[in-house]
């Protein structure tokens, strides 16, 4: 396909990664960012356009972005520790309304968004798009309520030819990451410690595991989307991936032997493990993850994808 899209969140982590490839696979991309988070630098080497704007605004960018076959949707608070209920709502829930409301009016055919694999909260693994959310704080009420939105709006629309596919996100990692700072994923906060020398620091005794994935992977999953049923699916490995695993990678990476300094888990509410069944998103998209997370570690730090504003 080599239509208009927009992506919002342009200068974000996951929003630049997907301009730059759908840009690099012939798409024209139109770029949206409040740059609230974002950092231009993540949007280095991309030729496309860029509209200044707040996503709850399309009065203002509407006109300004002008046609496009496909909205991938990526703006968004992803700071879990904001506790402003009203204004993760706002920015996350109100602003897709809009979003959606935009899209119909211009026929847009195709709206791709950023779920999260946070309205699981403590269920069981592995986690199945059957299970009723669980939402443990604001920001993954925020995208269970998101995906809620996203269904009614096809109810009351059912003569509208458009797609809206969410994507729950489990732990993504890669390229355009360390401007989120302190809620960057771990593989990057623990990167750091040991290029600087430190022994990295995890809770007793580092065989909790996460449903790691890459974010060229979760690129994939993004334009394989486009043409997907409606419905809200897993991006996801499928994979367990313990904290020790994490370290020893990093170790390979560095050409060091740091040892993990295990102290004692503070909090009671602490997911020991998250894990995604990827069943229902191949059937549905045709996606499976290509990389481990040992070998998206490598392509991450020692590939040409060089982490923006690495130290």
């Amino acid at each position: 396909m080599k239509g208009r899209v927009l992506v919002t969140g342009a200068a974000g982590f996951i929003g630049s990664n997907v301009c730059k490839e759908l840009s690099r696979r012939g798409r024209t991309v139109v770029g949206l960012d409040d740059f609230s988070v974002g950092h231009f630098k993540n949007l280095a080497g991309f030729q496309g356009d860029v509209v200044a704007a707040d996503v709850g605004d399309a009065a203002y960018w509407g006109p300004r972005v002008g046609p496009v076959e496909a909205i991938f949707h990526q703006a968004a608070i992803t700071d879990t520790t904001v506790m402003d209920q009203l204004k993760m709502m706002r920015v996350n829930v109100e602003a897709f309304r809009s979003l959606l409301d935009w899209a119909a009016r211009n026929k847009v055919r195709s709206v791709v968004y950023a779920s999260s694999a946070g309205v699981y909260g403590d269920s069981p693994v592995p986690m199945r798009e059957s299970a009723a959310p669980k939402p443990l704080n604001i920001y993954a009420f925020s995208k269970a309520t998101m995906e809620s939105v996203a269904a009614d709006f096809l109810r009351r629309n059912p003569r509208l030819k458009m797609n809206v596919v969410g994507l729950r996100y489990f732990n993504v990692f890669g390229p355009g990451e360390s401007f989120k700072a302190k809620a960057a994923s771990m593989i990057w906060q623990l990167y750091l410690q040991m290029k600087a020398g430190k022994r990295p620091r995890v809770f007793e005794f580092g065989d909790q595991y996460r449903d790691f994935i890459y974010v060229k992977d979760v690129v994939a999953a993004n334009a394989l989307a486009e043409k997907a049923k409606s419905g809200a699916y897993n991006v996801c490995t499928g994979r367990k991936t313990t904290f020790n695993q994490i370290i020893a990678a990093l170790n390979g990476v560095l050409g060091t032997d740091f040892a993990p300094e295990y102290f004692k888990n503070p909090y009671s509410f602490y997911q020991n493990e998250t894990l995604g069944d990827p069943a229902a998103t191949k059937k549905a998209l045709g996606f499976s993850a290509q990389f481990t997370a040992e070998a998206a570690i490598r392509d991450y730090l020692q590939g040409p994808a060089v982490p923006v504003g690495a130290a």
